[in-house]
């Protein structure tokens, strides 16, 4: 087999994906799009067996409103100058870094110049009696019968498998994904309990006066919902094979139950990278390049963390995936695989977080379990996630230096990457077949490099009508709401609030201010502002100079 120090500048670079979600997906189709002629070789390699798909859409796809096939993602089509193939039901086990190769559970391996880890996160499995075998390994396979977390396609195909009209149905936890998963099964017709721990509902996005509105209209959806409550047990059948018949809060009041969802948040899958020696703490630690603690592996999406924040949404990956496209293509500033030791991660230039370019306010909607779904994916931030993604960004290739050399910087050239590699040649100096070292410089007169800086996330979520001939009362609880929130609504002492509460509509809409800034904002049941106020907030632009009322009507201020 070639080795990479073999291969010729004019052959294609290699590209895998690990991850077949939205993250890895997105990248996959950038790349396909603006590859040169014969530039690049991308492998998207994912566990599931299914096409890739719209993870924000699975509560509608168990409400019954849109089938599987419909929230399929656009396959990434190889052009001239990207080849991609997808390898579907095959999960990575090993990342061989010194040999720069991925290693499967069907026995092949896959080699690599650039890897992208875009693993996601797995669903939070909460520590209830009965839930887990005396060994409590956190097993999704080993689950009680009737008992589903709320993650992929195939949770979601066996929920609406077990769901029929009149079944007792428990969702555990009141986030954005238990609203949604609760939603969904009453509008199959389940009777439907919503247990949280916390004071109120979605708490994370709403303060208690919109989570009250919420409130009503889960209850008019037919949602019983207990709040400050703790489930500590399963109670089963206790059959070799147990079912679960009811869950056991805290003060010892039992609520029966056919089928049991667990909405209790994610948490980034990092075994991969841990086990690989690269930098981990909540998630797999990223620079402004989406670069890990090696050069050659990035990190994008529910997995990464990014200046101290995993964001485990649509919104963020998206733009981490457009972001790593740019940079590997087409002169990405990889080094050469051999003699590199890991990273210091303490060494480079600091992260940003404070800056960063907005995503675009025409979508947003929360990813993952425990962060809750919208039908766009482009906003809202989450406690954990494990995916990955990448910048992007088109510059123009620099020839290469006769090899061995180390020119110094030229009047005009450009200095990127901003992580020094342990072992590796001096900054601004070459490796083998034009592959550039971290701290390589630019083509002269090549634009700005593409930065990842962050995302300001803003969270959109309908929840539709109950069905029935009735359709939505006057009051408007049992018809369809709408919801948005961003950034901080709690204010801080001098800052301007902003408040209209209309409880005949059930509306509610408040914004906090700070100077010429929105810090924070909720919108419940009109989003006819939503468009001016988003675009404010995600490009962080200064608010019209109009009395700050005018804010909250349908016009936005604008």
């Amino acid at each position: 087999m070639e080795s990479n120090s073999e291969r010729s500048p004019r052959q294609r670079r290699r590209v895998v994906i690990v991850g077949g979600g939205m993250a890895g997906t997105r990248l996959a189709q950038q790349l396909a799009v603006s590859a040169g002629e014969g530039s690049l070789d991308v492998t998207i390699i994912g566990e599931e067996p299914h096409p890739a798909y719209n993870r924000v859409l699975l509560a509608e796809v168990l409400a019954g409103r849109y089938a599987p096939e419909v929230i399929a993602l656009p396959t990434p089509a190889g052009g001239a100058g990207a080849g991609v193939r997808r390898l579907s039901g095959v999960r990575v086990v090993r990342v061989d870094r010194p040999t720069a190769e991925v290693l499967c559970d069907d026995g092949r391996s896959v080699p690599y110049d650039a890897l992208v880890l875009a693993t996601g996160s797995n669903p939070v499995l909460p520590p209830l009696r009965g839930l887990l075998e005396p060994d409590g390994r956190d097993d999704l396979h080993a689950l009680p019968g009737g008992v589903h977390a709320f993650r992929t396609m195939d949770d979601c195909l066996a929920l609406g498998a077990a769901v029929r009209p009149g079944t007792r149905a428990v969702v555990i936890g009141g986030g954005l994904l238990g609203v949604s998963a609760a939603r969904a099964l009453a509008r199959r017709g389940a009777q439907v309990v919503l247990a949280h721990q916390g004071e109120h509902l979605m708490e994370r996005q709403l303060d208690p006066g919109a989570s009250r509105l919420l409130r009503r209209h889960m209850a008019a959806l037919g949602v019983e919902i207990h709040t400050e409550c703790r489930a500590r047990g399963l109670r089963t059948d206790g059959q070799p094979v147990p079912t679960v018949h009811a869950v056991e809060l805290a003060d010892g009041y039992a609520l029966e139950a056919e089928l049991v969802v667990l909405a209790c948040g994610v948490r980034p899958r990092v075994g991969l990278a841990r086990a690989a020696g690269l930098e981990v703490a909540r998630g797999i630690v990223v620079d402004d390049e989406l670069r890990t603690s090696d050069p050659r592996v990035f990190a994008i999406g529910d997995c990464a963390e990014h200046a101290g924040v995993v964001y485990g949404l649509a919104g963020p990956a998206q733009e981490q995936a457009d972001v790593l496209a740019q940079l590997l293509f087409p002169t990405p500033p990889l080094p050469e695989p051999r003699g590199l030791r890991p990273l210091d991660p303490h060494r480079g230039s600091a992260l940003e977080p404070g800056q960063g370019s907005a995503p675009n306010p025409r979508q947003g909607s929360a990813l993952e379990p425990g962060q809750g779904s919208a039908p766009n994916p482009r906003q809202g931030s989450a406690p954990e996630a494990d995916q990955g993604s990448a910048p992007d960004l088109d510059r123009d290739s620099a020839p290469e230096p006769t090899r061995g050399s180390a020119p110094g910087p030229a009047p005009g050239d450009q200095v990127v990457g901003n992580r020094p590699a342990e072992g590796a040649p001096p900054s601004g100096s070459w490796g083998r077949d034009g592959w550039a070292q971290p701290g390589h410089r630019a083509a002269p007169g090549a634009d700005t490099p593409a930065r990842y800086t962050g995302t300001r996330t803003l969270t959109r979520l309908t929840l539709t009508a109950a069905p029935g001939p009735a359709g939505a009362s006057a009051s408007g609880t049992d018809g369809p709401l709408d919801l948005a929130a961003f950034g901080t609504p709690t204010p801080a002492p001098g800052d301007d609030v902003i408040h209209l509460t209309d409880a005949t509509r059930n509306t509610y809409r408040k914004v906090v201010v700070r100077g010429d800034r929105l810090l924070g904002g909720i919108l419940l049941g009109d989003l006819g502002t939503v468009g001016a106020l988003a675009r404010a907030w995600e490009g962080d632009e200064p608010l019209p100079a109009t009395p700050l009322l005018h804010l909250l009507t349908n016009d936005g201020g604008s």
